[in-house]
């Protein structure tokens, strides 16, 4: 039993508007460079969506089970897997050897990474989606000193896809009181997630940066946010990203 009440059920689909689904995951502790002693718990998160052609785009992949698989294989076929920043990408070997045709697709500065952990990348995320979901998958980067996370805006259900620049987690499913208090001081608690203090201080010097992307979110008018962390916003989602950065 962990400390974070799942979101279930998990390892499977879970519809939320045409062509695009959640998969909730098991929690995880994460460790931190900066906390080498300590880690955290975290439950999971991934998005999947059907592109025009019929294929499928895996953000953030979950672990894959025979019968996530099995409702995937019913849906479309598997196409692009997705590191949106470089603690996200923890999964993609599995599924690199489940679905070995796919693209793999990791945000700038995760070089190394890729050769130790997931044999090498496809492809490195710029600020111009590629050929495979241009016009479907709109995309920006946001750079920061530790990472650089890649943020995804769906046209067609108007969603946007947000890892750890917003984290959400609800009070009443942290059932361990050290791990509710840290993330109440952490500033991620719902219902005003944002992202974690110590995360953000690793933008400080790309302020700038973030502001520019911030507004974009806001130009693109998205009806939802999906958060990798936490409860996700299923409406009113420009309100909740005025709120989420307004130490910007």
């Amino acid at each position: 039993m962990g400390c974070l009440a799942p979101y279930e059920p998990i390892n499977a689909l879970k519809a939320v508007a045409d062509d695009l689904w959640v998969v909730d995951g098991p929690e995880i502790t994460m460790a931190f460079p900066w906390f080498t002693a300590l880690g955290a718990p975290f439950t999971t998160r991934m998005t999947v969506i059907r592109l025009p052609n019929g294929s499928l785009w895996v953000h953030s992949p979950t672990p894959i089970t025979n019968s996530l698989a099995d409702e995937l294989s019913r849906i479309g076929r598997v196409s692009a897997l997705i590191a949106p920043n470089r603690l996200h990408y923890s999964w993609i070997p599995d599924w690199k050897k489940r679905y070995p045709s796919a693209a793999t697709y990791a945000a700038p500065g995760m070089e190394t990474k890729a050769v130790e952990h997931c044999g090498g990348f496809t492809e490195t995320l710029v600020a111009v989606p590629p050929s495979s979901w241009q016009g479907a998958i709109d995309q920006v980067l946001v750079p920061g000193d530790f990472m650089t996370e890649a943020v995804f805006f769906h046209r067609t259900s108007r969603t946007l896809i947000l890892t750890d620049l917003i984290e959400n987690f609800e009070p009443s499913r942290i059932s361990c009181l050290p791990v509710r208090w840290l993330c109440r001081a952490s500033g991620c608690c719902d219902p005003d997630g944002k992202m974690p203090f110590d995360l953000r201080y690793t933008f400080r010097r790309h302020r700038d940066a973030m502001r520019d992307v911030v507004r974009q979110m806001i130009v693109w008018e998205p009806e939802r946010i999906i958060l990798a962390h936490g409860r996700w916003y299923p409406g009113r989602a420009v309100d909740e990203l005025k709120r989420a950065f307004r130490w910007l």
